[in-house]
């Protein structure tokens, strides 16, 4: 017999979710265990149950300042033993640890620890200080590169609630900003990866995350609102790319990384047409554009000439001729849209003219695969639900719940909840501005 979603979703999220994280203490990676167990006698060291932890690199440098939580009880211990003189004060129930790198191993507060890594787990409502900036969860402090990595390890609904308002304006609709919640959550569900250093960064390269300090309420409602929930295609999270504006049509990851997913295909999508990118143009010298083209492999000496000569099935160039007095050269596939970026256009749906200098005209911004965050906007304006958003920009996909980690894996996802296909959702929200009857 079947169920309708939310029912579907209550009794998964039921489950049990495999192992969990037992009470623990701060954990040395190597000789010096005693060491580590003194200082978490005066630390707050339990760690809670939890579906994920994801592990975020927020800061690398040769010395950091972390900040820590000290246990109620006995605030004093730890402070008047890790804090030497001249440093400042520590807030309450904090302690300041300088950690820094010697002969390969940490320090702490200029006290050798002989172990190349420390490990302090994350406790319920426990927050931490890496290089200046408040997060939620524990630390993993480990050498890298005669350095100090910073990596907050954090509950993954407690990671949302700094990235989702750093991706997506707060004031914008419950609905677009729930949509947002459930690709951040997929994005980084994919990712782990216990055999890595850490899963994740902290900035656009992968999704940006400033911390504590970034939160809102209304992005932690949307966060709320759709607990657990991840896009899932073959029983696996989606990869759920997303950029700024599409432009009016979104790109297949094909066509823009060489890698065609089923699910991430190029279509129209009229809804990205109200940003600030539905048009903009970009001048650039022709000796600025022949430079971009020689790290491009085309190399044509003094420029004559640069034109489209032939277009993906999204309308973004697939092949760019560069012409000059040393010959002609051919851009194509993913690094036709690279060039056209780095000559610093913020999207790839254009069109050239000119020479110099040469003018690049367009619409949108970022690579267009995936969601479109102002077409997220335009069909939660139309009164479209987080479901049938993700249904649009990720067609064929399934909702399921975020159900814990495989014992050395990845992430565990149960059931499958077809998302609506992107021809209804374009329907219904013709349908809701009078478009169609």
């Amino acid at each position: 017999m079947s169920q309708s979603f939310p029912s579907l979703l209550t009794a998964l999220l039921a489950l049990p979710t495999g192992p969990r994280t037992r009470p623990g203490r701060p954990v040395w990676l190597g000789p010096n265990a005693a060491l580590g167990a003194a200082l978490c006698g005066a630390l707050v060291c339990a760690a809670p149950a939890s579906a994920l932890n994801v592990r975020v690199l927020v800061a690398a440098a040769p010395q950091l300042t972390v900040r820590v939580p000290v246990a109620p009880a006995q605030p004093g211990a730890v402070r008047d033993a890790l804090t030497p003189p001249g440093l400042p004060a520590a807030p309450p129930q904090m302690t300041v640890w300088t950690v820094g790198v010697s002969g390969g191993q940490l320090t702490l507060n200029g006290q050798a620890a002989g172990n190349p890594t420390l490990y302090l787990p994350p406790s319920p409502g426990s927050v931490v200080e890496i290089a200046g900036k408040p997060y939620r969860g524990g630390v993993l402090l480990r050498v890298q590169d005669g350095g100090v990595q910073g990596v907050n390890v954090v509950d993954v609904e407690d990671y949302l609630r700094g990235v989702v308002p750093a991706e997506m304006p707060a004031s914008w609709p419950a609905a677009a900003l729930a949509a947002q919640a459930v690709i951040a959550r997929t994005y980084v569900a994919a990712r782990i990866n216990p055999a890595a250093p850490f899963d994740t960064c902290a900035t656009e390269s992968c999704q940006v995350y400033p911390g504590l300090k970034a939160e809102k309420p209304e992005a932690s409602a949307a966060i709320d609102a759709t607990r657990a929930q991840v896009v899932a295609y073959a029983g696996r999270p989606a990869s759920t790319y997303f950029s700024s504006d599409s432009g009016g049509f979104t790109a297949s990851s094909a066509e823009v990384w060489g890698k065609e997913l089923p699910y991430l295909r190029a279509q129209a999508d009229p809804y990205s047409a109200g940003s600030p990118r539905a048009g903009w143009r970009v001048e650039v010298t022709a000796a600025q554009v022949q430079t971009v083209a020689a790290r491009y492999g085309a190399r044509v000496g003094s420029l004559r000439a640069v034109s489209v000569t032939r277009l993906s099935p999204s309308g973004r160039p697939a092949e760019i001729t560069v012409s000059g007095d040393g010959g002609t050269a051919r851009i194509t596939g993913a690094n036709a849209g690279g060039f056209v970026r780095s000559l610093g256009a913020p999207g790839t749906r254009i069109s050239l003219s000119g020479l110099n200098p040469l003018v690049i005209s367009g619409s949108g911004a970022g690579h267009g695969v995936g969601l479109s965050q102002y077409g997220a906007l335009g069909l939660a304006r139309a009164g479209q639900d987080h479901l049938k958003i993700l249904g649009f920009y990720y067609p064929g996909t399934s909702l399921s719940v975020l159900a814990g980690q495989r014992n050395g894996g990845g992430a565990v996802l149960a059931g499958s909840f077809p998302l609506p296909s992107a021809a209804q959702t374009l329907a219904l929200a013709l349908h809701s501005r009078g478009e169609v009857q």
